[in-house]
This record gives C-alpha cells, structure tokens and sequence, in this order.
C-alpha cells in the first residue's frame, strides 16, 4: 500500500528539493504538492495525507491556519521553516519533527524515516498545543513533551524539580515525585530549559533554581524535597549568580 505524501509549500525551489529527495521512494509513495493553504484544504477532502511536510508560512497565511482549518486524524507532520533559534526551540519542546531552510539531505532522511516508522505522529494535537503555546507572544504556562514508546507525556515545565544525566538517558522527575526516562542527553536539557530558571550544578544535575530552599558555601543544594546535592567547585560563582538574577528577575 502506497503512502500518500502532502508538500505544502510556496517557495518552488523548496518544493523542487523535497520532491528530488523523494526520488527513492517513488515506488511506495504517491505524491501531491500545493503552494496555498486553500488548495492543500480542498484536496485534503478528497484523500488522507499519511505525512505532510508542511511550511510554516505559505503566502499570507500559516501552515498553523491550514491545521486549524482540517480533521486532525492520524498523520506524521513535518514542518519546514526559516524560523530563528528561539522559534526552533519551540518545535524541540512540542516533539514534532521541523527542517531547517535550506533542507539539509541527511536530516531529511532521518525525519522522513522516523515518520515511515509511524513513531511520531501520535498525540498530534497535544504536541501542536505545545508547540503554539510556546510561539505564543502572550505569557502561558509552558510544557514541554516527552516521548515513550506509547505515545507522548505532557509536563508543566515548573513541575519539573530536576533533571539527571545517565549515559544518553536523562531522567526527569517533578515535584510530585514522579520519574521519566527520556533518549536524550542532559545537555539537551540544559539547552533547552536555561531560559526557565533551570542550573546544571553538576555532569549529572540539572535543577530548577524555583525549588532551591537552601545553599550552603560548603558546596551542596538543598532542594524543596529536603534532597541535598553537590555543586561542582567550577560551577558554585555562576551558580550564586543565577540564584541572585533568579531571586531578583
């Protein structure tokens, strides 16, 4: 069976690439490119789009305006953007899957395979409310997604106590006293969450500075769960400033 593939995109020379790294695939796909949101719609009527690699602005109008506007059933959505750092970060928050203009082969390799092995399409709109919340100028409370092999769990990102590094695993745990377990290297997660009032103190212990309750000039953090943790000697002057800036910003 023949997966059905949406290009929806306004740029031709952008089209053109992702049709040409279609190419050895053309025997299991059938494909179909669109250069406006109004006739990506009417088409969406007539057949049901298994991946969509889809731009972030099309014209005058937004991919986003394109999901608002169709059934949000069960397909693999791959956004393609110009978007600066601060609004890729927000893609990285919500899970789903972006490439960067111009698109690179190799990374569109990786996200064409990951959506054949239908890993990422799950929770579609869930991961959108993320995304948007995270492009949205008007302050909200931010979450951040992460993935299991059953799906995606959604967390408020001040729940999240801490952050500790094992091998490429990360383990992530709240304030309640839950634990997840994530693919992903710590450093990912101090990239990701140093704008919101989180410190790597250690290799291994990325901290919400919102739940220091104590820290001692011996060298330990006492969180809000009464768990003491060492702050590495290189890291205790920037440490003392990020709990100064956090307390006063």
């Amino acid at each position: 069976m023949k997966r059905i593939i949406f290009i929806v995109e306004d740029e031709q020379h952008c089209t053109d690439r992702i049709v040409e790294f279609l190419k050895p695939y053309q025997s299991k796909i059938d494909l179909y490119w669109f250069d406006s949101v109004e006739r990506a719609k009417k088409e969406w009527e007539n057949r049901s789009p298994d991946i969509v690699f889809l731009d972030v602005r099309i014209g005058d109008r937004t991919g986003f305006e394109l999901l608002a506007e169709i059934s949000l059933t069960d397909f693999c959505l791959i956004f393609t953007t110009s978007f600066e750092q601060y609004a890729l970060d927000a893609f990285r928050f919500s899970a789903l899957d972006y490439l960067l203009k111009p698109i690179d082969r190799e990374e569109f390799e990786k996200a064409l395979n990951r959506a054949f092995e239908k890993l990422d399409h799950q929770q579609l709109k869930e991961r959108l409310g993320v995304l948007l919340g995270h492009l949205s100028q008007v302050p909200s409370s931010k979450k951040i997604s992460l993935p299991f092999q059953g799906g995606f769990i959604f967390l408020d990102i001040q729940d999240v106590l801490r952050c500790e590094a094992d091998s490429n695993y990360t383990h992530l745990f709240t304030v309640e006293g839950k634990k997840y377990t994530v693919s992903k290297t710590l450093k990912y997660y101090e990239l990701l969450l140093q704008d919101f009032g989180f410190f790597r103190i250690h290799n291994s212990h990325l901290i919400n500075l919102r739940y220091v309750n104590e820290y001692s000039k011996t060298g330990y953090v006492t969180l809000s769960t009464q768990l003491i943790l060492e702050v590495s000697s290189r890291r205790k002057e920037a440490f003392s400033k990020a709990m100064g800036l956090f307390l006063n910003g």
